[in-house]
Formats: C-alpha cells, sequence, structure tokens
C-alpha cells in the first residue's frame, strides 16, 4: 500500500528535482535530501501524523476567526520551557492557539542578538531547556489547541557554530558554507549596493576574520555570518534542522530574514529571484514530509514587493507573511489622528490574491521602524522627514503634548532617521498618567489602547499579542544599569513578564482587568463570528472623516462595519453604502440606519457593526 509520504512526494517530486538540478546541479546532493526527506518522516510520531492528515483536510486551518496568537521571550515570560508548560493555563484562559516562543536555539552569551547568533540549530539552549522539554511542551499545547511558532534563522549562523569555528581553523569544507572572499575588492564593490542593515550599530555587510585571513559576509552583526546559499551542503543541512524541529512539534516555522538569502554582485543582495526558488523547494519539502507546518516568513517590504514572498496561488511559498508595514503605519495613524496613509496601505494588502494572508501585530520584540509610503505622504502634503521625525520625538515622550513614553532606536543624525522602543501599554499613554497619578490620562491610555488593537484584530489576517500586552505592562527601565543590556533600546519592552499585575486581571476597576476584558471581548467576538471566518473578505469604506477609519468585513453569513476613530476628540463618521438595522456587537445597541449615514463616536471610540437580517 502506498505511504502518506509516497502518496505526496509523488505529486512534488518533479518539480523540487527540477529546481534543485537548475540551482544545484548536483545529483548525489539531491538525492542525499530526497533520502533525508524519507527518514525524517519515518521518524514522526503517530501523533504528528495524525495532525498532518488532519491539516491536510483543513489547509486554511490558520485563517480561522479564533486564531489568536502571542509572541514572547521564554525567559522573561516563565523562566523556561517547563515554566511555560505550567504557565498554558494562563494562556488558554486568555485564548491564545498560536505561541511563539522568541528564538530558543543554543546561542552563544551574551552575544546573541536576542538569540538570532545561533550555534546549534538542533538543540534547545541549555538555559532554556532541552529537546525533550520542547517536545514534552509541543504535545502539551496540542492537546489544548494549541501551536507552536519557533524561530529558524535561516540566512546566518553565530560566529560560535561549530562551521564558523571549522572555517577560522582552515577546514575548506567548512569554509564553503559561508560567503568569504580573499580580496579586500570584490566586498568593497558589494558594498556599494548593498543597504545597511545596522548602519549605525553594524555598518558594512563584510568583515575581515585573521584566523582565515578572508572576508566573510555578514549582513547584520559582526558575530553573524550569512550562510552560503550558493553550497547544497548548507541547503541540506539548514532543511534537515527545520524538519528536526518540525518533529518535536513545532507547526509554524518563522523563516528568518528571507529577502536576504541570496547575494549577487551589482545588487542589493535583497529579493533576488534565487530566493524564491530556495522557498519553494522548502515548502514542497515540508508539505511532503510534515504538511502540519507552515512557513511564516520575515518579510519587512512594502505591500507591492509582498506578494512574491507568497508565491503564486498554484506554486505557493510562505503561508504567512508579518504585516509589519501596517503596524508602523497605523501608530502613525494614532499620532497624527489621521488614517489616510494607513487606509491607502490597507487598500494595497486587500488588492494581493486571495491567498495572501497575515499575521496582524501592533508590538514584538523589535523596534517600530517608521518606513512609511513617503511618495505617498507627499500627495497629501506631508513632508515625509519632518513626519518622522515628529513621530519618533512623540512616541519618545519629548513632542509637546505627547502622551507616549518611549525611547528612539538607531538614531541616524546625518538622515535624521530613528526607530522607536516601547510598550503598547506606555506609548498609548497609560504609563504616564499612572505616573502622574491622572486617572482620566490612564482610562484615554486604555481607551487608545483598546482601539489600537480592535483596528488591528478587524484587519485581514489573524491577530499576534505581544507577552504583557493583554494586561497592560509598562516600559522597564532597569536595563539601563546593566552593562550587558545598556546599548540597546529595546530593551525597555524586552522585560519580565509581571505575574503580580497578571493576578489583578480579575480584580474589578484595575488597569490589568479592564484592557484583559476588553481584550477577551474582542477575542471572543473573532472566534464566533462569521465575518471573521476563513473565507471572509476585507475592504474599507470612505468615512469623508481623516480621523475615522472603517473596515468592512463580509461572509456568506452577513456583513459588519468596524468603525476607529483615531482622534482624541468626538468625530462623525458619513456611510453612504449602510442602510439597513445594524447591531454593534460590543454594545449590543440596535438601530436603523439610512443608506446615506452619520454616525457618531466619540474619542478613540470603536464600534463594530453586524447587519442584521
Amino acid at each position: 500500500m502506498i505511504t502518506s509520504f509516497e502518496r505526496r512526494f509523488a505529486a512534488r517530486r518533479a518539480e523540487l528535482e527540477w529546481l534543485y538540478m537548475e540551482l544545484y546541479g548536483d545529483r548525489a546532493r539531491l538525492q542525499e535530501l530526497e533520502g533525508r526527506m524519507l527518514a525524517f518522516w519515518r521518524a514522526r510520531s503517530d501523533a504528528l501524523r495524525r495532525l498532518d492528515t488532519r491539516r491536510e483536510k483543513q489547509p486554511d486551518w490558520y485563517c480561522s476567526g479564533s486564531m489568536l496568537g502571542m509572541t514572547m521571550y521564554t525567559h522573561l515570560f516563565a523562566g523556561d520551557l517547563c515554566g511555560v508548560w505550567e504557565k498554558l493555563d494562563y494562556l488558554q484562559e486568555q485564548g491564545v492557539t498560536y505561541l511563539h516562543l522568541m528564538p530558543l536555539l543554543k546561542m552563544p552569551h551574551p552575544d546573541n542578538d536576542g538569540g538570532y547568533a545561533v550555534e546549534d540549530f538542533n538543540q534547545v539552549d541549555p538555559a532554556l531547556g532541552s529537546n525533550e522539554d520542547l517536545g514534552r511542551l509541543t504535545a502539551a499545547m496540542r492537546r489544548r489547541g494549541m501551536s507552536l511558532c519557533l524561530d529558524f534563522v535561516i540566512n546566518h549562523t553565530a560566529d560560535t557554530h561549530e562551521w564558523a569555528v571549522r572555517a577560522k581553523a582552515g577546514e575548506q569544507e567548512y569554509i564553503d558554507r559561508y560567503i568569504c572572499f580573499d580580496d579586500p575588492a570584490i566586498p568593497a564593490e558589494m558594498e556599494k549596493t548593498i543597504p545597511d542593515v545596522f548602519p549605525e550599530t553594524a555598518p558594512g555587510s563584510f568583515l575581515y576574520v585573521p584566523q582565515m585571513g578572508k572576508y566573510v559576509c555578514s549582513s547584520f552583526h559582526p558575530y553573524q555570518w550569512d550562510l552560503n546559499y550558493k553550497n547544497p551542503v548548507v541547503f541540506n543541512e539548514m532543511t534537515a534542522s527545520m524538519l528536526r524541529l518540525a518533529n518535536l512539534g513545532v507547526e509554524v516555522l518563522r523563516i528568518d530574514a528571507v529577502p536576504y538569502l541570496w547575494k549577487e554582485m551589482g545588487t542589493t543582495c535583497r529579493n533576488l529571484p534565487k530566493v524564491h526558488t530556495i522557498m519553494r523547494m522548502i515548502r514542497l519539502i515540508t508539505e511532503t514530509v510534515c504538511p502540519a507546518v507552515i512557513l511564516k516568513g520575515e518579510v519587512v517590504m512594502a505591500p507591492q514587493e509582498l506578494a512574491a514572498y507568497f508565491g503564486p496561488a498554484e506554486k505557493p511559498e510562505c503561508h504567512l507573511l508579518y504585516n509589519a508595514s501596517t503596524m508602523a503605519i497605523q501608530w502613525s495613524a494614532l499620532a497624527s489622528a489621521d488614517v489616510r496613509c494607513l487606509k491607502r496601505q490597507l487598500d494595497e494588502l486587500h488588492s494581493l490574491p486571495a491567498h495572501c494572508r497575515f499575521v496582524n501585530y501592533l508590538r514584538c520584540h523589535d523596534d517600530i521602524g517608521w518606513g512609511l509610503n513617503e511618495e505617498y505622504e507627499k500627495t497629501l502634503g506631508i513632508d515625509p522627514v519632518r513626519h518622522k521625525r515628529y513621530l519618533y520625538e512623540f512616541y519618545e515622550g519629548s513632542f509637546p503634548g505627547s502622551f507616549a513614553r518611549g525611547e528612539r532606536y538607531n538614531y541616524n543624525p546625518a538622515t535624521q532617521d530613528a526607530r522607536t522602543c516601547g510598550t503598547t501599554a506606555s506609548l498609548c499613554g497609560i504609563e504616564k498618567g499612572g505616573f502622574e497619578g491622572d486617572e482620566a490620562q490612564v482610562s484615554l491610555g486604555i481607551q487608545r489602547d483598546l482601539l489600537m488593537h480592535a483596528a488591528m484584530m478587524c484587519m485581514a489576517g489573524f491577530p499576534m499579542l505581544s507577552s504583557g500586552d493583554e494586561i497592560g505592562q509598562v516600559n522597564g527601565y532597569e536595563y539601563h544599569s546593566d552593562p550587558a543590556l545598556a546599548h540597546d533600546s529595546r530593551n525597555l519592552h524586552r522585560t519580565p513578564f509581571n505575574w503580580a499585575n497578571a493576578a489583578r486581571r480579575t480584580q474589578l476597576g484595575t488597569v490589568q482587568q479592564r484592557i484583559w476584558d476588553g481584550l477577551r471581548r474582542l477575542e471572543t467576538l473573532r472566534a464566533k463570528e462569521p465575518c471573521f471566518g476563513a473565507g471572509s473578505t476585507v475592504s474599507t469604506w470612505d468615512t469623508h472623516n481623516n480621523a475615522v477609519l472603517s473596515l468592512v468585513r463580509r461572509a456568506a453569513e452577513g456583513q459588519m462595519v468596524c468603525l476607529f476613530n483615531f482622534s482624541g476628540q468626538p468625530q462623525t463618521a458619513r456611510l453612504e453604502q449602510l442602510g439597513g438595522r445594524y447591531q454593534d456587537k460590543l454594545t449590543g445597541q440596535s438601530a436603523d440606519l439610512p443608506g446615506c449615514a452619520e454616525y457618531p463616536l466619540a474619542p478613540y471610540q470603536y464600534a463594530l457593526l453586524a447587519r442584521l437580517g
């Protein structure tokens, strides 16, 4: 009898072999890869094979309205993987179905870029647990209907990785696994067209390694060496490491820094065609060995550049991408009380093919990079440089009248560019109001916080919370006194989870209870309303008010009009397409609205209007 592996591989083998041979022309390495695929399938547990079968029958499982993500650092949330296992009740209470644990594979200490410098792709970092702990955690999560997402740092290794150590020792096999040159003229020429990732803290894309006498490509930090994907050994080994994680029960692989995977002289070394060859092969391999697993790409690009990373519907690559641009523009809308750029961004995303699906979020482990659509800003009479400066000054709290508290990251005095750090609660004004003992400010901060989450939850895709946001956790400034952390202002929001504050989520009137309950109302609504289901569509309506965003969600069962006032002043939305009886699903109030209705909104109010009948 034909096995599930044989059935799936038969449907994909021809394309995989064609792509592999086109890229590498190495039949022996291809056969090695195929042998490993079979071995990893055989090693998959019965429970994971059952999950594979279910997911094949429901390939859009991650598009359900009940999907709710949360991202966190293991050690900050619960110490280690066993601690996370002990806190699953808490996560289930929140309704989390998708948990993204930040990088936890073996890493050097202290220089590891938050875990993105990996020393061993096949082993959990001992400080966080063991592979066995990871397997137990994923099994416990599956029993609760939760999926685990882990980062896979595909572009580079730590310079303490075994391959790098052996390369430094002069072993040619391992030198060939990195992008190395003897002649400094070649890196110098390439750097003319490669943009710096960290122009202030880590300028340049190459470094000289005296032990090797060579120049090594290092796109990010000097202790992270870029891998050479022109070498089929690298592809085979990295693919094997991904499949090992899949066999430990990881259901979502966050593929880090996808656009950087292929380097060519005379280009930006971003978004090159062979990147898509690599990602398509990875998709074919995972669909064959472990179809329960989906791929989430870290692609921080403009909307028009994102579709390529999903691939065409008939030959897909990533299942999901981050909605990073919308996150930044949403914060811009809040600071300026102007949703025009946000509406334009969403309209561009809505124009993408139906299989292009996103993870939406407000905050994560990283900064807010103000990569806005400058050409569109100019058409609105907005000076992009002044606006960007306004935003990082506003969110650090130095702009007069700002309600926010945050810090700059990677400030460049030459370009006046900077990014922003801070938790959602602090950036929304809860910290400032609490510090000043002003309950009115705190209440407005909570309303802004819930408005931002509500808008994010109503966008196309599924929402992901940043751990601590569900209880309004504010910035932590203690890192300034820690020499190992003080140089990186992202540590402002990378703080230990406050379990004492979490316990206050059940105490009526506390900040924690008001935010927790507000989010739960939104999350419960998403889970039960058909307009948030897998087959729903999303578009925007014109509100004739620059401060009010309207998102319209449609499904076969009905329609929901979602309104968001990004202003601290009362506003009115004029909606020409309504006409009918609507109920605000948040308040329960119903009203007959004419075809051209004016709908009043209080400061920072949001309304989710479902059409009745």
